[in-house]
């Protein structure tokens, strides 16, 4: 296995802070209502149960990472060479329903988190692969786009 350069680029898309404690709450809403009263085991199971997986639920939904590593952009586990991108774009957080709603083309991949205001799009340019482009949630898209054009100076911004 060889090992992997340090990125070029990397962030995580964590949900905002505030997401844990509402998260909680909410599942120690759910557990009293189920507990209701009761003796036994439906007293304590609901909050040993509920409360860590809304925890959990939170952790994994901001464990998305986008990175631009070895010559590839990388999104989770997708990942494309830098070769492919023909253009780069920001999608500003104004443009951002447009290009999810009827502009969206079926074929795209989109990694979006409804937390993150802003995108980019990267255009793809392999014939062998039908997904046009790809529209990916960042919150730094000028340093992302910043750091495939260092990687990739074939493709244009605009």
């Amino acid at each position: 296995m060889t090992a992997l350069a340090d990125p070029t680029y990397s962030e995580r898309l964590w949900v905002p802070w505030w997401w844990l404690p509402i998260g909680m709450l909410a599942a120690g809403l759910l557990a009293a209502e189920i507990h209701m009263g009761a003796p036994g085991v439906r007293a304590w199971l609901p909050y040993v149960v509920l409360i860590p997986v809304s925890v959990w639920v939170l952790t994994r939904l901001g464990s998305l990472r986008v990175e631009v590593r070895d010559g590839e952009f990388r999104v989770g586990e997708a990942h494309i060479p830098l070769k492919l991108v023909a253009r780069t774009a920001q999608v500003p957080a104004g443009a951002k329903r447009a290009a999810l709603g009827r502009q969206l083309d079926p074929a795209a991949f989109v990694q979006h988190r409804t937390w993150v205001p802003t995108m980019v799009l990267l255009v793809l340019d392999d014939p062998e692969d039908p997904t046009p482009y790809w529209l990916v949630s960042t919150r730094h898209p000028e340093r992302l786009l910043a750091a495939i054009a260092d990687a990739n100076p074939g493709a244009t911004s605009s």
